[in-house]
């Protein structure tokens, strides 16, 4: 695909425009690896001034403040707020329940992603928006809106079929990067052993953790009815069923208890748990849904 194509198949140029007065919030402070435009808790020599104090032999004399002692023959130094970059992962869960609906979860998935990764391109923060599993392995980290293709190209080559649990693949995810950061997790959470472990390893990793729940209108409200062969896309399992007004009651509840029992892991633990349709479109969710929930401003 030329380059000229993929801001409109997952970023259109009016999104990228708005997407770059956006910041992501983060809820911790991280120290950085380089400067960039986040504030940090350490005193640095940027423009920001800070605090004073006393010199001590050795210090740069360039940072002393002559005005200051000229008025009570003193030497101080003036500190600076020092500005560091931020790590910002953003993991797309591309197991077969994600290729579902049109546009497929993972087709939104992909977009939110790419989003969140320019997002901090602009804030010159580290950026690596990584497919759980093989396919992660080939991401790059990147920093700087020149980056902005590399990362187009490499999430427009993401593809469903990476059957492996959520916990693997978070797994696979943590040994292959070391650094602390914002993580945010983008997944259906349709897993059969679960989301919780691993959720619990990236709180492990001190991670500031977002999971953008991507669910379809036809899984929140299924319009079935009648005699059905249900078939599991990612293990084949299938089973019989007779759709009525009971059993949709049924799932309903289910479904209610299922995103309940999410929503209730993720606040005890200071996650931020974010659901999202994938009718809701990208551009809604990224400037008017996320700023309202505190996620960017």
């Amino acid at each position: 695909m030329s380059a000229t194509t993929e801001p409109t198949e997952l970023l259109s140029p009016s999104l990228l425009a708005k997407l770059e007065r956006l910041e992501l919030v983060s809820r911790k402070v991280f120290k950085g690896r380089m400067k960039g435009e986040r504030r940090s808790k350490r005193k640095g020599e940027s423009v920001e001034f800070a605090d004073f104090r006393n010199y001590v032999p050795g210090d740069d004399l360039r940072l002393i403040d002559w005005n200051l002692y000229a008025r009570l023959d003193q030497l101080f130094l003036k500190l600076f707020q020092e500005e560091q970059d931020l790590h910002i992962y953003a993991l797309i869960d591309c197991s077969e329940s994600m290729n579902f609906s049109e546009p497929s979860k993972l087709h939104v998935a992909k977009q939110l992603a790419a989003a969140i990764g320019y997002i901090g391109l602009c804030r010159a923060d580290r950026v690596s928006v990584q497919a759980l599993g093989s396919q992660g392995r080939s991401a790059p980290v990147l920093r700087g809106r020149g980056g902005l293709w590399q990362l187009l190209q490499y999430v427009d080559s993401i593809e469903s079929g990476d059957n492996l649990s959520l916990h693997d693949g978070i797994k696979d995810f943590s040994l292959r990067n070391s650094g602390t950061g914002v993580v945010v997790l983008i997944s259906d959470l349709m897993d059969k052993d679960g989301f919780d472990s691993a959720l619990r390893m990236l709180i492990g990793r001190r991670m500031d953790v977002y999971v953008m729940h991507v669910l379809s209108p036809e899984e929140i409200d299924p319009p079935l009815q009648g005699d059905r062969r249900l078939i599991d896309s990612e293990d084949g399992d299938e089973t019989e069923i007779t759709i009525n007004a009971f059993v949709l009651k049924k799932y309903q509840e289910t479904l209610e208890s299922f995103i309940g029992s999410i929503k209730s892991f993720c606040s005890r633990r200071s996650i931020s748990y974010l659901p999202v349709r994938t009718d809701q479109g990208v551009e809604d969710v990224m400037t008017r849904y996320l700023r309202e929930r505190g996620v960017v401003r």
